[in-house]
């Protein structure tokens, strides 16, 4: 303090106690609790020497360790200072302003509260609070005030919180009058359920530790004496409970959601605080580590956001320096938390006494041992479940051989094989089972891994762009060089910024508790950070982007950064390469056959191998907050630092500098939206220049080796970048922690499906690529489908907006035209932006042979890994891939690619397999000419469908055709077979619905059954009849009803489309129309749509049933306050991440930034997402399963299979075996009683705990809910086996 403040702080108390007198004579009227302790808090303060109280407020804690008695004497000290605080706090007549004057309610005989709950009542008097914002509204000036007056407000006050407290306090004393008979045995009365509370103790004192120790961590961690000090604590605690519980819906379900089975939670703030601590511990920054975590675990109301994670990171890095005192004081902190270890901190306990000599620590071994045991825990769960870096397994397995010298890690055993009936037969019956190799050598399967680790690692790789083939003008020599020189130099100028700004932030660091983004910014390179904004200022478009979603992508790039850096640290690369050398053993031509899947021949070898690191990662996700505050950070750096001259583009630029990128609001949906616009000056450069380079993020290239197969859901894909099993928006964890709490063995058929779709190897067409290349830099073409560049935009209209010729209506329609045409020039650029990555791509891996690594959505439905390039893509992108593997087309290969040609047509939808067969003969002409000349001849081929892919088609039957024997010819083009109508397959099978099923080709019939054309002929009935009566409309509509109208409806209503959104693209049809009148486009779309949704009602009766009981369940389970969860027929398990909107308001130097997400589980559920979205999702999860189990056995007979949804890929030659694979699985799959078994699994999940009281309103909810849920559908007479024989199931 310095000396003034000295010599006015006597002055100071003098006139401060005067006050503190004068109240406490006139709050001595009442003798109720709360005002009793006021008064004698001032009673005690005006008798207290005023240095005394001076001391109190400003001692300094020393940071030596001076040994228990000090430790003890700085925790005391900690009470006092808490206590104080909280009695300034809540002494509102002290205080200048009084916004709100909170009252704890406290039970009747308690006296006196505890300093914890003294901050847990101060902390809601935070103005982030919306009531207390409301009363500082209405907040008086106390000066103003008489005693008198003050006081009777106190007394308002305590009456009002007296009165609404009364029946909460009643059930309270009944709860915790239960609470004490349940605690016996020594457990506290604090005691969570299940939870047991367990400590270190070395028979003697040790050893101080050196003086060198992180000086944080010289803070008391002291435990309580005895559970029964914290009796009232207890009480108080639970009256907090009860007010928020009346106001929030049961988090039960919730908190099941958000916790994995080793008790980590993974909510927003204690995902923050894990991702902190380790951010630290990569760093070694231990006293940053220390003291964030003391921070929030001396206030209880922060104390919330740490969880077994984030004590056991700590743990860890103590264990690292071999500190076991600290490893000792952090288990008294776990029980001041009432956490329970698990096994990370035993295993962090048992590494630290490994790196001490042997005979120092052997007692505590055997004690840690001991209490895993009681805690139920083997040493052997240790070494099966722990995620090991670097040296920690061996020092692990030192500290054990202390105690039990002829240990040796045991492999964990082999489960229960798979009790899934559908997989049952696969893994049991394996006799026969051919799975196929790869026609790859070992040793070139090894030198593609080493290829594709060295990409991985450099986290970037940058390829030629398909426009450098243009000839290079003067102009764009000049605009190339000048945009290198200009990054040159923002490179060197973001860098000294960074690197200014990282000492800011550690000041902000050190004055305030709050975990913030410093240490995040050491976590790479400083390079790497330039990198990543250098990359997002080239990837911007013209048009500018959001502030928000900008953020999210640098931030996104940062954390896949960090993960691969993270594997390397831990010294993970060379283990993997070793298992890796071996697994190619199993996928290599020249090595023997094996009855092995890949998954269990690489879950096999990484289980020999377990010295070393783990392969999985325990990492806690950063939070989604997390990584736009991160990202924003880097791009306020490029709005501030970024700059260029203005006129740079003039022979001679001389001029002041103008900032390169600026930052405007914007309109979407009338919200105010943060945009990120570049300078036309750099729009301008960029476009003249077009670079010859671009750079990719390793994860979007296809793999040069096959992926990792996938063994949990933690590990596969690609080598090092992390990937998750299931593709989800980002912050949403609730997929991942359901799947991770599901039995190994139930998820093994999803795993090896994944597997075996990424195991297929591709190659590029390079004919069809070079003529779209061809197409594409000379201006592209719409009606093929390849977009223009945006120099074929239309201009933008030009006009003075006050220009005084011009009438409001036209200057508003002038503005309307300028408003469209800068949409139609953002289009053009995205579309022509999206089509230049996938061609360069494709260019750029013309020669090689490539893997696309698979994922799912939490449906299920499975996804290339790679973003741009696949084979999900269009039909531009479709048309350049083909199986890498050839196989001979046999004798009916060529046929079925004459029919697979038809089909991409769109011809003859309604003939026959041999009436297409026939057109195509009838067509040779036109195909080879199609083939041969695709711009100079006849260019049938242009007319079709699916033009590209009809390309194709026509050069692999020319090549056939032309080729001695067509039987021999290698052919690797893949032929398709589609689902017709695939939802409403699934909806007919599950309803046994006889007319539904002959619709959709379930039932075997003589010429192809057309769903679309059925309903287009019904409607067609509907618009005769009403035309007839003289309505309007209908007659309108005469001639224009056909097929394409009501298609994309019909497939869209099975999986959820409204009558709002089939009128929508009923519209979009009516508008190609150019002879249809446009003012009728509204009536007639709306009457359309009533009649599509009627035909369907009329056709499909038992899907229009299943659909609205599934409907039903989903509002009724999601108004009781649960999400809508379910187990697929392949055992994977579902939830609907569809939650209330919520709002995070983050802070950047730009502007607040509002990020809203719907998909926290701790916020209620959406009943209309829920309900709304379980009917085409549940179908969606079935045509998954169907699609997995075929993918499975056609491995198992050595076929090529790939899918996209429900349209199944294989070789010519091998198309009748996948079809009858297909029809079979599909029957296996809905011989289950599947809706028995989701109405069996929704009564115990949502109706098991019925109310005891009848005449509870929740029990009536609840016995209305469960008879619908057991209430399933009636079914129809449909012969399942039937479908064996339909050949236009999937054609």
């Amino acid at each position: 303090m310095s000396l003034l403040r000295l010599c006015a702080f006597p002055k100071y108390l003098t006139s401060r106690l005067m006050i503190e007198i004068n109240v406490g004579h006139a709050l001595n009227v009442d003798r109720c609790h709360i005002c009793l302790r006021i008064h004698n808090n001032c009673k005690r303060r005006t008798q207290e020497n005023p240095w005394t109280r001076h001391r109190r407020h400003y001692s300094a804690i020393s940071r030596k360790e001076d040994g228990d008695k000090r430790v003890l004497e700085q925790y005391q000290l900690v009470d006092v200072l808490e206590a104080r605080m909280h009695q300034l706090q809540s002494d509102a007549v002290l205080d200048q302003k009084c916004s709100k004057v909170d009252f704890i309610s406290v039970l009747q005989g308690e006296k006196e509260i505890s300093h914890d709950q003294s901050q847990k009542a101060a902390s809601t008097t935070k103005p982030e609070n919306l009531k207390d914002c409301q009363a500082s509204k209405k907040g008086i000036a106390v000066d103003n005030l008489s005693p008198i007056t003050h006081t009777s407000r106190w007394f308002e006050k305590l009456a009002r919180e007296k009165c609404n407290k009364a029946k909460k306090q009643h059930a309270l004393r009944q709860k915790l009058s239960d609470k004490a008979d349940t605690a016996k045995h020594g457990k506290g009365s604090l005691m969570l359920p299940g939870t047991s509370i367990k400590k270190i103790s070395p028979g003697k004192k040790s050893h101080p530790e050196p003086k060198h120790s992180p000086t944080p961590c010289s803070k008391p961690c002291v435990a309580n004496p005895a559970a029964e000090e914290f009796s009232r604590e207890a009480e108080l605690a639970d009256v907090e409970e009860l007010d928020k519980c009346g106001s929030r819906w049961n988090p039960a379900s919730t908190a099941r959601l958000l916790e994995d089975r080793y008790g980590n939670q993974y909510s927003d703030s204690q995902l923050r605080v894990r991702s902190y601590l380790e951010a630290c511990m990569f760093l070694g920054d231990t006293e940053s580590a220390c003291q964030c975590l003391l921070h929030h675990h001396q206030h209880i109301a922060k104390r919330t956001a740490l969880c077994i994670g984030a004590y056991n990171v700590l743990l860890r890095m103590w264990a690292k320096k071999g500190l076991l005192s600290w490893i000792r004081r952090t288990f008294v902190l776990l029980e001041e938390a009432r956490l329970k270890p698990n096994v990370a901190t035993y295993c962090a306990a048992l590494e630290c006494m490994g790196r001490k000599p042997a005979s120092t620590f052997s007692s505590v071994v055997r004690r840690c041992l001991q209490q895993m045991k009681q805690d139920g825990l083997s040493v052997d769960d240790v070494f099966r479940q722990y995620v090991f870096r670097q040296d920690e397994r061996a020092a692990v397995l030192r500290a054990v051989h202390v105690v039990q010298p002829n240990y040796k890690p045991r492999l964990a055993p082999e489960g229960p094989p798979c009790s899934l009936p559908l997989l049952k037969s696969f893994y049991s019956e394996r006799e026969g089972s051919r799975y196929p190799k790869m026609d790859f050598s070992l040793e070139e399967l090894r030198e593609r891994f080493s290829r594709q680790l060295a990409i991985e690692q450099s986290n970037t790789i940058t390829i030629a762009s398909v426009e450098a083939t243009k000839p290079i003008t003067e102009n764009m020599a000049r605009m190339r060089k000048l945009l290198e020189e200009q990054r040159g130099h923002w490179r060197g100028v973001l860098l000294q910024a960074l690197r200014n700004s990282k000492p800011l932030l550690h000041s902000s660091c050190l004055t305030s508790w709050r975990v913030n983004i410093y240490p995040f910014l050491w976590l790479l390179h400083d390079e790497d950070y330039v990198d990543v904004m250098l990359q997002g200022l080239a990837a911007l478009p013209p048009s500018g982007e959001s502030l928000l979603i900008m953020a999210r992508e640098m931030g996104t790039r940062v954390y896949n950064i960090y993960g691969i850096r993270q594997k390397k640290r831990s010294q993970l690369v060379n283990k993997l390469s070793r298992i890796y050398r071996s697994y190619a053993e199993l996928l290599a031509k020249d090595t023997k056959g094996s009855s092995t899947l890949p998954r269990e021949h690489w879950s096999s070898l990484e289980a020999e191998t377990h010295a070393g690191p783990s392969l999985l990662s325990d990492d806690a996700p950063w939070p989604l907050t997390l990584i736009i505050e991160l990202g924003s950070f880097l791009v306020d750096l490029m709005l501030r630092e970024l700059k260029v001259c203005k006129d740079i583009l003039s022979p001679s630029p001389e001029g002041t500098l103008i900032p390169v990128l600026y930052h405007m609001y914007v309109f979407r949906s009338n919200r105010q939206v943060g945009f990120i616009k570049p300078h036309p000056i750099l729009t301008h450069i960029q476009s003249e220049a077009m670079e010859a380079k671009l750079t990719f993020d390793s994860y979007v290239m296809p793999m040069l080796c096959p992926p990792v197969p996938w063994t949990s859901t933690k590990s596969g894909a690609y080598l090092l970048t992390p990937t998750k099993l299931m593709r989800t928006e980002e912050g949403t964890v609730q997929h991942q922690l359901l799947l991770e709490k599901v039995r190994d063995e139930d998820l093994h058929g999803v795993l090896d499906a994944l597997s075996q779709l990424g195991n297929c190897a591709w190659k590029v067409n390079k004919p069809v690529l070079d003529i779209i290349i061809s197409v594409f830099n000379n201006k592209g073409s719409e009606k093929l489908d390849v977009p223009p560049p945006v120099s074929e935009a239309p201009e933008i209209p030009c006009f003075n907006p006050h220009d005084q010729g011009l009438t409001m209506s036209e200057k508003a329609q002038l503005r309307r035209d300028v408003a469209k045409a800068k949409k139609t020039i953002a289009e053009m650029h995205s579309l022509r932006m999206d089509a230049l990555y996938k061609l360069s791509i494709a260019n750029h891996m013309r020669d090689e042979i490539f893997w696309f690594p698979h994922n799912m959505d939490f449906r299920g439905r499975t996804y290339p890994c790679p973003p741009y390039f696949n084979h999900l893509g269009s039909d531009l992108t479709r048309a350049i891939l083909m199986f890498a593997e050839g196989k001979p087309l046999g004798l009916k290969g060529l046929d079925w690619l004459k029919i697979h040609l038809v089909n991409l047509t769109g011809l003859k939808k309604r003939s026959s397999l041999a009436g297409r067969l026939e057109y195509a003969n009838s067509h040779m002409d036109d195909i080879l000419d199609s083939a041969d000349e695709p711009f100079a001849g006849r260019k049938w081929w242009m007319d079709a469908d699916e033009p590209w892919q009809t390309l194709a088609c026509c050069k692999e039957i020319a090549n056939a055709s032309r080729s001695p024997d067509h039987t021999k010819f290698i052919s690797h083009f893949p032929v398709h077979q589609d689902g017709s109508c695939n939802g409403l397959q699934h909806y007919a099978a599950l309803g046994r619905d006889v007319i539904g099923a002959t619709s959709v080709n379930l039932m075997p019939c003589e010429v192809p059954q057309d769903v679309y054309s059925s309903v287009a002929q019904q409607v067609e009935a509907f618009r005769t009849r009403d035309a007839a009566k003289g309505m309007k409309i209908a007659q309108v509509l005469e001639g224009f009803i056909n097929r394409k109208v009501v298609k994309q409806t019909v497939m869209t209503v099975v999986y959820g489309v409204t009558r709002y959104g089939g009128r929508l693209q009923i519209e979009k049809r009516l508008k190609e129309m150019d002879d249809f009148p446009k003012e009728h486009i509204w009536d007639a779309s709306q009457y359309l749509v009533q009649q599509v949704f009627c035909s369907l009602k009329e056709m499909f009766t038992g899907t229009r049933e299943i659909q609205d009981w599934l409907t039903e369940s989903a509002r009724l389970i999601s108004k009781s306050g649960n999400t809508v969860e379910w187990v697929t027929p392949l055992g994977l398990p579902i939830v609907q991440p569809y939650h209330r909107t919520k709002n995070h308001m983050l802070k950047s130097n730009t502007q607040l930034l509002n990020v809203q997400t719907s998909h926290d589980s701790q916020e209620k559920p959406d009943t209309v997402k829920q309900k709304n979205a379980f009917p085409p999702n549940f179908i969606h999860s079935l045509d998954s399963t169907h699609m997995m189990l075929t993918a499975l056995h056609c491995y198992s007979t050595g076929l090529t299979f790939v899918s996209v949804h429900d349209c199944f890929w294989t070789h010519a030659v091998d198309v009748d075996v996948m079809n009858k694979v297909c029809r079979d699985q599909f029957v296996s799959m809905h011989n289950q009683p599947i809706l028995q078994d989701l109405s069996r699994f929704l009564l115990k999940k949502y109706c098991s705990g019925l109310p005891q009281d009848t005449k509870n309103k929740k029990f009536l909810e609840y016995w209305k809910m469960a008879e619908l849920l057991g209430k399933v559908p009636q079914t129809g007479d449909f012969d399942l086996q039937k479908v064996k024989e339909s050949i236009y199931f999937f054609s």
